[in-house]
């Protein structure tokens, strides 16, 4: 996965005219990935954790408030009077978390009814939060249409997640034994499919790179480092176990680029799309080296 996104990035850089022959296939094969990482959950799943919702709601505080709010300020620090790019960075961090943040928790031990409640709920509420949270922090940035934008959420994420989960239901659990593990190479290809195609849209702004672009690289990569951190703090402060501490960390830190990448495509100008792609870079990287260091700090507490 750190080597995967970056690849489909290049080749939707150097290959554009090709790359963005696809893109009208986007929405609907971001529909059938969310759909396939929703299989992996239930409505049992939210009830449990429903039941002890702290470690719940730290995630969300930290998804909705804490990460959005750092990247906003970042944004009007570093590109005042540039409405889109701010808008881009604070879009790159609102969108919901990422289908793949519960691989991670499962590769190192996280508690993953807890990472798929996680991404359940806040994929059911971004299409509420996302509008709200744009038109607050990134200002004259919001020139989006809202209702554009909810119904791409509702049709890409909503929609497919609770389908999902009521087939779980219906099925008594059957769909959710064997369809993600038939579904997962399919998912993993329509993944490099969005992302190379949304990769083209990029393309102009990556060839012809300025020092502000350089800057809001690097300001991404600061926010989606801090993203992690934030989730470890707060599984740290709220003296959480170990599983606990490893899901906040991955569901505060890893985001659905793919989602904010189509809803840049659809309902912002092309500049908008810059900071949420970019961002493809780091993910799985920051990803991998945060497991390490959680790994490692587990062992020396041992």
């Amino acid at each position: 996965m750190p080597l995967v996104t970056p690849a489909c990035l290049l080749v939707g850089v150097l290959l554009p005219e090709a790359a963005s022959k696809g893109l009208l296939l986007v929405p609907w094969v971001f529909a059938f990935m969310t759909f396939s990482g929703g299989l992996k959950s239930s409505f049992r799943d939210i009830k449990d954790v429903f039941r002890r919702p702290l470690p719940l709601l730290a995630a969300m505080a930290a998804l909705h408030i804490a990460v959005p709010l750092l990247s906003a300020g970042v944004g009007h620090l570093l590109c005042p009077g540039i409405p889109s790019l701010i808008t881009g960075l604070v879009l790159e961090f609102t969108v919901p978390s990422a289908v793949v943040s519960v691989m991670w928790t499962t590769m190192y031990g996280g508690n993953i009814p807890l990472a798929l409640s996680t991404l359940v709920i806040d994929t059911l509420i971004t299409p509420f939060t996302l509008p709200v949270t744009l038109k607050l922090l990134a200002g004259s940035g919001g020139q989006v249409d809202a209702a554009e934008m909810i119904r791409q959420l509702i049709f890409m994420v909503a929609l497919p997640a609770l389908a999902a989960m009521l087939l779980n239901l219906f099925t008594g659990g059957r769909s959710q034994r064997t369809l993600p593990r038939r579904l997962a190479p399919f998912s993993k290809m329509a993944m490099i499919f969005v992302v190379t195609c949304n990769s083209s849209k990029v393309a102009p702004y990556v060839r012809h790179m300025t020092w502000q672009l350089l800057g809001v690289t690097a300001a991404v990569f600061c926010v989606a480092a801090a993203g992690y951190g934030i989730g470890w703090l707060l599984g740290r402060l709220l003296r959480q176990p170990d599983d606990i501490i490893v899901t906040l960390t991955f569901s505060s830190g890893m985001r659905n680029i793919s989602a904010g990448a189509v809803l840049a495509a659809a309902c912002f100008p092309a500049e908008v799309m810059f900071p949420v792609m970019i961002g493809t870079l780091f993910q799985q990287v920051l990803a991998a080296c945060y497991g390490a260091l959680l790994r490692r700090f587990q062992l020396r507490e041992r």
